[in-house]
């Protein structure tokens, strides 16, 4: 599982080092094969391309919610196994393609993959054997409000794809993500500059324990974090190091999360999390004791018949006591079919090609 929620978002392109073409794995984009007009022509010709109608047919599908956006790469891959010639698509022309890879090189490092975002065109370098998104960060990522103006801060950014999602998303600058991992924090760092954000996006190394003291108080008018959910009474701990500290509370725990949050806000300065419903009562609790009033909370739902397994809550810096409870957010329609709602959250704008 991509993620420590048990779902998993589907539909990243991938393109890991060291292999000759593009692969498709899970993400939380959607795979969209998209067409540079003025490097392939006319939709004449490209219709007379049996690659481009396969791009065509399997893009529509997808859209459709016909097939999940993560087997549409592989779903392509096998229709052109008889094409002379034809390889795996990444939607862009060849000179694109050619410009990528000089700006990978040097910024990725042997075994791990670049990911499409599916937003703005961002990519995120990840390794499969330490710790890959999930779901929860998509779904925080928006979530989350933010001014153009307002400076905002995400603990415990792991590669860093919250901060670069909410750029994607909200613009402007002032974007600060703080990891103690030193490999992790390297390679979100080596995200931002992939995606020419290293002016918009600063990431520290450091202990969110400390959090205060390395930014200072009151210095921020957003907190984002996507927490360990576990404690070390939870569940079995990940034998992986960097899976474990990403899944367990290891290095940090939930009172630590909430009482950083709160001494880095300024006052009616927004907070958002993402977590699990069994510890909402522990949550709210601490939030509350904190001056972190909970103001917002949205429970999400694998399945409609299901019980949810996550919940995401905005809390506001000495807020009134006052809680908007919102619709439930259903992730599947059907086994392997995204809701409607879940597809806006993936997609970039326009699905079209």
């Amino acid at each position: 599982v991509a993620g420590p929620t048990g779902i998993r978002p589907t539909g990243l392109r991938s393109r890991r080092i060291g292999m000759a073409r593009t692969e498709a794995t899970d993400g939380p984009a959607g795979t969209r094969p998209t067409a540079d007009i003025a490097e392939i022509g006319s939709r004449r010709e490209r219709a007379a391309d049996p690659e481009d109608r396969i791009s065509a047919g399997i893009g529509a599908m997808v859209r459709a919610g016909r097939i999940l956006p993560s087997k549409a790469g592989r779903r392509r891959e096998a229709v052109t196994e008889d094409i002379p010639g034809a390889v795996t698509i990444t939607g862009k022309s060849a000179e694109t393609e050619n410009k990528m890879d000089r700006e990978e090189k040097g910024l990725v490092r042997e075994g791990e993959r670049v990911d499409s975002l599916d937003r703005k065109g961002y990519r995120i370098i990840q390794d499969p054997q330490r710790f890959c998104f999930g779901m929860d960060a998509v779904l925080l990522a928006a979530f989350a409000g933010k001014r153009e103006e307002d400076r905002i801060l995400d603990l415990g950014t792991g590669t860093g794809v919250i901060p670069i999602l909410m750029e994607a998303r909200y613009g402007g600058t002032g974007y600060q993500a703080l990891e103690i991992q030193p490999d992790s924090c390297d390679m979100a760092r080596r995200s931002v500059a992939l995606n020419g954000l290293s002016d918009r996006i600063e990431v520290t190394e450091g202990d969110l324990r400390r959090a205060h003291e390395i930014y200072g108080a009151s210095s921020f008018d957003v907190v984002t974090c996507n927490p360990p959910y576990m404690t070390n009474k939870h569940g079995l701990t990940n034998p992986s190091g960097p899976m474990a500290i990403a899944r367990h509370e290891l290095l940090c725990s939930l009172e630590d999360v909430v009482r950083e949050t709160a001494r880095l806000l300024r006052p009616g300065g927004h907070s958002y999390f993402v977590h699990r419903p069994f510890r909402l009562v522990e949550i709210m609790t601490l939030m509350h004791d904190y001056g972190l009033e909970p103001k917002r909370m949205r429970l999400v739902y694998p399945y409609v018949d299901r019980e949810p397994n996550m919940v995401l809550l905005e809390g506001v810096r000495g807020g009134r006591s006052w809680l908007k409870a919102e619709p439930p957010l259903v992730i599947y329609r059907e086994q392997g079919i995204y809701t409607d709602e879940v597809k806006k959250l993936y997609f970039d704008g326009d699905t079209e090609e």
